[in-house]
C-alpha cells in the first residue's frame, strides 16, 4: 500500500507546475500506448478477476466467458470509438463523457443531468471494490485485520493516491499491478490443478463426468443464462464499455489516437488471463463444496489460503488489492472531475480558473469516496440493488452518445426522450425481477426501446435551432497521427523522437 502511494507521488513529480484539471484528469493527454494500456486494462482486471469471476465460474459456470466475450468485442468497437472521442475532446477542450454531452447539444444542463446519473451508477462500483479489497485484505492477514477496518484501508489508500497523483499516478500504479497479475494468476494457472488434481487432464475428466451443467448453457442452478441472453449481454455491454466514463478517461489521456488503435489491438491478448479464475472456480466446487451466496467469491482465496505459505498468500493478496485501487482510483477520478467541470464548474468563480475546477474536484472524489464507505458500513445492500442496474443503467447512454456524436438530425429532446424511456424500462424490468427477460439481457430490450423512442422524436418530434456548423457539433475519425506522418517516432510511454530532439506533453 505504502509503495502504492508512493508511486503516485513519482508519477507526478515533474508535473507540479501543471495544475489545471486536464492536467489531473486526463494526465495532459500525453500518455502512450504502455501507459493506456495498463490502465485500461484496469477495467477488466479489478477485484472482480479475483473475487467475481471465481465466484460466477462456481456457482453458474461456463456463462461467466460473457466478460470475455464482451470485452474483446468492445476492444474492437474501440479501435474506432477510442479515436473518435479522443479527437473530438481535444478539439474542444472537453475532458469528461458529460463535457461531450453538453457541447453536443448545446445544453450545459444536460451535462449536469448525465453527471449525476452517471454518479449513482458508479458509485456502487466503488463500494463493490472497497468490499473486494477489504475481503483480500482480511483474509490475507488470516482475520487480524477485521473486515471494517480493511474497507478503511482500501478507502484512505485510495482516495490519498488519486486526489494527489490523478490519472497520471493511476497508469503508473497499474504497471505495477499487471505484473503482479500476471505473474499470480499465471502460477496459480500452473499451481492450483497439479496440486489439487494432478493436472488439467484429470481436473477437466472430473468436472466433465460430475459437473457437466457448469459447461453448457444456461450453466448450473437453472439461472435462465442461456444463449441468448449470453449474446444479448455481450453485444450490450461491448457498446456499453466504450462509452463507460472510466474507458474515455482512458481515451482523452492518450498523446494520439494511433496509440489508443494499437492499445485496441493489444487489450484483447490479456484478456486470456481471465480465463484462470473462471476455471478455478469452478476447480473449487471440489476442494470447497457449499459456498453460498457472497461466500462463493472467496471460492479462489479459499483454495489459495488453504494450500500455500503466508508469504504466498501475502504476494497474491497484493495483487487482488492493487486490482481494486486502481478501477477504484479512476471512477472516484471520473466523478470528480464530472463535477467539477460539469456541475459546480458552472459556477462563475469556477468557470474561468482551471486550478479551483481541479481542487473542487478533489473535494468532489473525497466526498464520493466517503459516502460509498459509509453505505458500505451502514447500508450495504442500497448500493448492491443499485448495481443491479449500474451496467444496464448506463447503457442507455449509447444512443446519446455515439448516435448523437455521427448523427446531425439526433436532436436535444429526442436524445433525452430515448435516455428517459430505456432508463425507466431497465429499471423496472431489473426490480421487478424481468432480468433476463425471454431469456434476452432487460438491459438490451431498454436500449431497443431507448433507440425507437430517440429516433421517433427526432425524426417527428421538435427541434432546437442550432447554428453551429457540423465540424464544431460533430466527431469524426482523427486519421493518422501527424508526427508519425512527418517521420517522427512515437514513444510507447508518451513522448515523440524527431530527429535527434526528444519532445514530451509536460
Amino acid at each position: 500500500m505504502l509503495l502504492t502511494v508512493a508511486l503516485g507521488l513519482l508519477a507526478v513529480r515533474g508535473h507540479g507546475r501543471t495544475t489545471g484539471l486536464a492536467e489531473w484528469s486526463v494526465g495532459g493527454r500525453s500518455l502512450g500506448t504502455v501507459f493506456i494500456w495498463v490502465l485500461m486494462a484496469g477495467e477488466g482486471y479489478t477485484s472482480f478477476s479475483y473475487l467475481g469471476a471465481a465466484g460466477w465460474g462456481y456457482n453458474h459456470g461456463a456463462p461467466v466467458l460473457y466478460v470475455i466475450a464482451y470485452m474483446s468485442c468492445g476492444y474492437a468497437l474501440g479501435y474506432v470509438v477510442g479515436p473518435t472521442l479522443w479527437s473530438y475532446a481535444r478539439r474542444h477542450g472537453l475532458v469528461t463523457i458529460t463535457d461531450m454531452v453538453a457541447h453536443r447539444y448545446g445544453r450545459p444542463w444536460l451535462g449536469t443531468a448525465v453527471a449525476i446519473l452517471v454518479t449513482v451508477c458508479l458509485l456502487p462500483y466503488i463500494q463493490l471494490q472497497i468490499t473486494g479489497m477489504g475481503v483480500v485484505v482480511s483474509t490475507i492477514s488470516y482475520g487480524a485485520i477485521s473486515l471494517n477496518w480493511a474497507y478503511f484501508i482500501a478507502f484512505a489508500v485510495t482516495t490519498g493516491f488519486v486526489v494527489v497523483s490523478g490519472l497520471r499516478g493511476s497508469a503508473w500504479v497499474s504497471v505495477l499491478k499487471d505484473l503482479m497479475v500476471i505473474v499470480t494468476l499465471g502460477f496459480l494457472a500452473v499451481y492450483v490443478p497439479l496440486h489439487y488434481f494432478d493436472g488439467y487432464g484429470p481436473f477437466l475428466d472430473r468436472i466433465v463426468a460430475e459437473k457437466p451443467d457448469w459447461l453448457t448453457f444456461t450453466g448450473h442452478g437453472g439461472s435462465g443464462l442461456g444463449g441468448s441472453w449470453y449474446v444479448t449481454t455481450s453485444f450490450l455491454n461491448s457498446l456499453t464499455v466504450v462509452i463507460f466514463p472510466t474507458t474515455v478517461a482512458g481515451y482523452l489521456g492518450a498523446r494520439n489516437a494511433d496509440a489508443l488503435r494499437r492499445n485496441a489491438m493489444l487489450l484483447p491478448f490479456y484478456n486470456v488471463l481471465l480465463f484462470v479464475p473462471m476455471l478455478l472456480g469452478m476447480a473449487a466446487i471440489f476442494v470447497v463444496p457449499g459456498l453460498t451466496g457472497a461466500g462463493s467469491n472467496l471460492a479462489l482465496f479459499k483454495l489459495v489460503v488453504d494450500s500455500l505459505p503466508a508469504w504466498a498468500v501475502g504476494v497474491i493478496g497484493v495483487a487482488a488489492a492493487l486490482s481494486s485501487i486502481v478501477p477504484m482510483a479512476v471512477f472516484m477520478l471520473v466523478i470528480g472531475t464530472m463535477w467539477g467541470k460539469s456541475v459546480l464548474g458552472a459556477i462563475p468563480r469556477l468557470a474561468a480558473r482551471p486550478d479551483r475546477q481541479k481542487t473542487a474536484a478533489q473535494v468532489v472524489v473525497v466526498a464520493a469516496g466517503t459516502l460509498a464507505l459509509v453505505l458500505t458500513y451502514t447500508e450495504p445492500n442500497t448500493l448492491v440493488r443499485l448495481s443491479l442496474i449500474s451496467y444496464e443503467g448506463m447503457a442507455q447512454l449509447v444512443p446519446m452518445i455515439l448516435l448523437g456524436l455521427v448523427w446531425r438530425r439526433m436532436t436535444l429532446w429526442g436524445a433525452v426522450s430515448g435516455l428517459a424511456a430505456g432508463g425507466a424500462l431497465v429499471c423496472w424490468l431489473v426490480f421487478t425481477g424481468h432480468d433476463p427477460v425471454w431469456g434476452v439481457n432487460a438491459g438490451a430490450v431498454a436500449l431497443v426501446v431507448n433507440l425507437a423512442v430517440a429516433l421517433a422524436v427526432s425524426f417527428w418530434g421538435p427541434r432546437t435551432a442550432d447554428a453551429r456548423p457540423d465540424e464544431e457539433v460533430l466527431a469524426s475519425d482523427p486519421g493518422r497521427d501527424p508526427d508519425r506522418d512527418a517521420g517522427g517516432d512515437t514513444d510507447p510511454m508518451g513522448g515523440v523522437v524527431s530527429g535527434a530532439v526528444y519532445h514530451r506533453n509536460d
